[in-house]
């Protein structure tokens, strides 16, 4: 990775900072203006999970030290009238110097950042270092059994060789950490939830899709939205483009009539903006209940609900078939807009455009009707 692309100390203190509250990569590109690729290389290094910090000896010299050497040498002061000045031994600065060039090309912040380098002491993990306990976790990852059932499992079996003892969060860090050597990073395949990166467990509640202040749940939505006998009730979600880039989608669950909304961005005071002016421009018979997942761009779903009087209900965790028709239609759309492609070339009137000529296409389900034709019976 070049210099040009790394991120700077600063950029890369604050995406673990924002990682571990919970934003996801789009919140944090956004925050940092900075491309998506920088911030994705800085997470996949270690696995989405934050490198342990690391402190100064203060045995060691400091920036402060260096720059006061610097100084010395730049007076023409001696090794000794400078490590006198600095309370420190002679040989310290003599090898502090001789290690960075001589007198001549000694610079103190390039030495300062040449030392930090060479203090790096990476310990080999505990299943690095123990093959036995390596081979059990493997077999056990193998069977799919989670980091927690291997880390009991081994109490139970092994209750007096405390050699075998391992945490779920060393077997996760092992796994998704691969500099660390000892698992074979095709073992994240059997873990329940096979992510690429990972967040850190203590914060990892934060970045759940589920967790939705005031939601309701589908279990609670009216009868006569669940069979589809009468319109006015949505599906919502939103397609995703390259460079950060989405368009909302709202699908009639009756009819299968699609309105498609342009977007700013993906933070929920866009989102339901968006939403508040497509619905409220439904006659009111079409203004029942919105039905869409647990992503936080419905985060604002309270002030929705008191501005419009339409309900959002919200399927449950990892439970996308619950909105069938809206997930059958994104699939559509996508003839469209295809994967990886910027949405934000599209304006409002290329979208309206394009759910028309959706809304007119017959439908088998509909008994070869268009869902524009079915939702204009149901009206009358």
């Amino acid at each position: 990775m070049s210099k040009r692309t790394r991120l700077t100390y600063e950029q890369a203190q604050s995406v673990w900072a924002q990682w571990q509250k919970g934003a996801c990569m789009a919140d944090i590109v956004r925050a940092l203006a900075v491309s998506r690729a920088r911030v994705e290389r800085e997470l996949r290094r270690s696995g989405g999970m934050p490198p342990r910090s690391r402190t100064r000896s203060p045995r060691a010299l400091s920036s402060l030290d260096r720059e006061m050497i610097s100084r010395g040498l730049s007076a023409g002061d001696t090794l000794r009238a400078i490590a006198k000045n600095l309370g420190r031994a002679p040989s310290t600065i003599s090898r502090e110097v001789e290690r960075n060039g001589g007198a001549e090309t000694y610079r103190a912040s390039e030495a300062d950042e040449r030392a930090w380098l060479r203090a790096r002491r990476p310990r080999a993990c505990v299943l690095a270092s123990n093959a036995t306990l390596r081979r059990l976790v493997a077999q056990r990852l193998s069977r799919r059994w989670s980091p927690r059932q291997i880390s009991r499992s081994l109490e139970r079996e092994f209750p007096l060789d405390h050699n075998l003892r391992v945490s779920p969060e060393t077997i996760y860090r092992t796994l998704y950490v691969q500099s660390r050597g000892a698992l074979k990073k095709e073992l994240v395949a059997n873990l329940r939830r096979a992510q690429p990166m990972r967040r850190p467990a203590s914060n990892r509640s934060q970045g759940r899709r589920g967790q939705i202040q005031g939601a309701i749940s589908i279990s609670e939505r009216p009868a006569e939205a669940a069979d589809r006998a009468v319109p006015g009730h949505w599906e919502g979600d939103l397609i995703a483009g390259s460079r950060n880039t989405y368009i909302g989608t709202l699908v009639e669950r009756s009819s299968r009539y699609t309105l498609l909304m342009k977007l700013e961005g993906k933070d929920t005071d866009t989102v339901i903006a968006a939403l508040k002016r497509k619905i409220l421009k439904l006659p009111s018979e079409l203004q029942r209940s919105v039905t869409w997942d647990r992503g936080h761009e419905m985060a604002g779903h309270v002030n929705f609900t008191i501005d419009t009087g339409v309900q959002i209900y919200f399927c449950d965790p990892q439970s996308p078939w619950q909105r069938g028709s809206n997930e059958n239609t994104n699939g559509l759309l996508r003839q469209y807009f295809p994967k990886k492609t910027d949405l934000s070339v599209h304006s409002q009137n290329k979208l309206n455009a394009i759910a028309r000529e959706l809304n007119q296409r017959p439908r088998e389900t509909l008994g070869w009707a268009s869902p524009a034709e079915f939702l204009a019976k149901a009206l009358r």
